[in-house]
């Protein structure tokens, strides 16, 4: 089998260095030929030097000069800026684009990969709670292929049957189960909420993730964002998504069928799992995880999730509801709050009114064309902006 040429955006970020540590472990099956990172300049120039891709891109020219500067002697061409980020997403010599940038930031490049017919890893939520109409059109129309990364949907996935229509019903799929963990706020006294800091609040029980995904987990807006995702990747009505928590983070979603069938998958929690499951899909390779044994893993439980705990997950079906710009609406205003939250601006609870505050304001606008999009997802970061300065 020929080598899976590569290229990974958002490449220091927790998604990116898993993907590298699989593709470590299997030198001969991929190459890195390009490599994307934000901030982190010196763990760019690292990876780059382990692995030599011919392209690194950073996002300004300041960064791109000090990257030269580590990667001197070197061959690895260093570029800066969005234009970049889309021409080494759409290289002609890579077969499969790792899409992990946090944020809409990886909007443009992801969509690139799929109007050039890309294997797309796809783990930057925003593309399709964004824009996912648009995205799911440039898939088709590019005739990429799309395999989910989130642990949730990489497990929807493998419990679907293949190959799959788009059409839970002609498949005798009843629902989908999301599961969630909970976060660290699971159990904690309501009252107590707005005293919670920005350290509790990324202290995720189960995951290793960035502090905007750790905060995200902690008010489930990443299980409504991840709704809003399963709505698109499997053609699936709002009421044909559950989510259901589970402390344990061992099931990882399910699948149940119209005769009673529920097929799950289940790992520890380590995202290279749904990783090696895409990077090598149909195949299956080693992960380097610890093997799953139940016999120690302990009763594995499950419950429905409070809204009164976690409104923002119902502030992520009300949007759903309302197509439209109301999920690109939900999503930027949480980006802004989110932020907002770990800078002390803002106690915990004020994420959640921040939202609602927005789609109040917002989430009536037409989606319209990308452009629009893109100018609604603007508004709707000063609303949220406004609001939290007039707090």
């Amino acid at each position: 089998m020929p080598a899976r040429n590569l290229t990974i955006l958002g490449a220091t970020g927790t998604i990116g260095v898993n993907t590298l540590d699989v593709v470590a472990m299997h030198p001969q099956r991929y190459r890195v030929l390009a490599l994307t990172g934000q901030n982190q300049v010196e763990r760019l120039a690292t990876q780059c030097r382990q692995f030599k891709p011919l392209y690194a891109v950073v996002t300004d020219e300041a960064r791109a000069r000090e990257l030269r500067h580590l990667l001197a002697d070197t061959e690895t061409e260093v570029l800066w800026g969005e234009r970049a980020l889309e021409e080494v997403a759409s290289l002609p010599e890579v077969d499969t684009v790792m899409a992990a940038i946090v944020g809409t930031a990886g909007l443009k490049p992801t969509l690139a990969a799929a109007r050039a017919g890309k294997r797309i890893l796809l783990a930057n939520k925003e593309t399709l709670v964004m824009a996912g109409r648009f995205f799911m059109q440039a898939v088709r129309r590019g005739g990429a292929t799309l395999l989910p990364i989130d642990s949730e949907h990489n497990a929807v996935f493998q419990c679907m049957p293949e190959p799959y229509s788009g059409d839970l019903d002609t498949h005798g799929v009843r629902r989908i189960l999301l599961t969630a963990s909970g976060g660290p706020f699971r159990t904690r006294a309501l009252d107590t909420l707005d005293r919670v800091t920005p350290e509790e609040a990324v202290a995720h029980p189960n995951w290793v993730m960035g502090r905007k995904i750790s905060v995200d987990s902690a008010t489930m807006m990443n299980k409504g964002l991840e709704v809003i995702e399963a709505h698109w990747l499997f053609n699936a009505r709002p009421e044909q998504i559950e989510v259901v928590i589970h402390p344990q983070s061992i099931v990882h979603s399910m699948v149940e069928y119209r005769d009673g069938s529920v097929l799950a998958q289940l790992s520890h929690p380590d995202m290279r799992t749904p990783i090696a499951h895409a990077l090598a899909y149909p195949d299956r390779i080693e992960a380097g995880v610890t093997w799953l044994d139940l016999t120690r893993v302990g009763p594995l439980s499950f419950e429905a999730p409070d809204l009164r705990r976690f409104p923002c997950l119902g502030l992520a079906y009300r949007a759903l509801a309302a197509g439209g710009a109301a999920p690109a609406v939900l999503n930027a205003a949480n980006e802004v709050a989110v932020q907002a939250f770990l800078d002390r601006r803002i106690p915990y609870p004020a994420i959640a009114d921040t939202l609602a505050h927005a789609l109040d304001r917002l989430a009536d606008r037409p989606a319209g064309e990308l452009d629009a999009l893109v100018a609604i997802d603007q508004e709707a970061r000063a609303v949220a902006a406004a609001y939290i300065d007039a707090r």
